[in-house]
């Protein structure tokens, strides 16, 4: 059964996560640098079926583009040339990153774990941005 694969875009690093085959939960899955993105889910994808990707869509509080939205609009682009066959959707990503942190936190995450923004924060926003994208499915 096809996986949905999520991504919480960064200028340097990007985050990713994607649901179990029944599409019920979402698990972290890798944080890569940015320019490997596209190469890295070509292999995923060679490797794991994948029928839809979701993008964190950054905007203000007010609704209004900040300076990531262009960023994410051009990737959503690129995306969609490079993968026609899976459907890609953006989704409101506002908060993740503050409750990424919080969901680390709770779960008794150390100090210093957190502080590896290299891996953990950007891959656990990346899965509250596809398990939000589940909930409103």
């Amino acid at each position: 059964m096809p996986r949905i694969l999520a991504i919480d875009l960064g200028t340097k690093r990007t985050g990713l996560a994607v649901t179990d085959p029944l599409k019920i939960l979402a698990n972290p899955l890798e944080t890569i640098e940015t320019p490997r993105l596209i190469e890295y889910i070509k292999t995923y994808i060679s490797r794991e079926e994948v029928d839809t990707i979701v993008l964190g869509f950054p905007t203000r509080l007010n609704g209004k583009d900040n300076e990531m939205t262009p960023i994410v609009m051009a990737m959503k682009g690129k995306l969609e040339s490079s993968f026609p066959a899976q459907k890609i959707e953006l989704i409101d990503e506002r908060f993740t990153s503050k409750m990424a942190m919080q969901s680390m936190i709770a779960m008794g995450s150390k100090k210093k774990d957190r502080r590896e923004k290299s891996g953990n924060l950007d891959k656990v926003s990346a899965a509250i941005i596809l398990q939000s994208y589940l909930e409103r499915q």
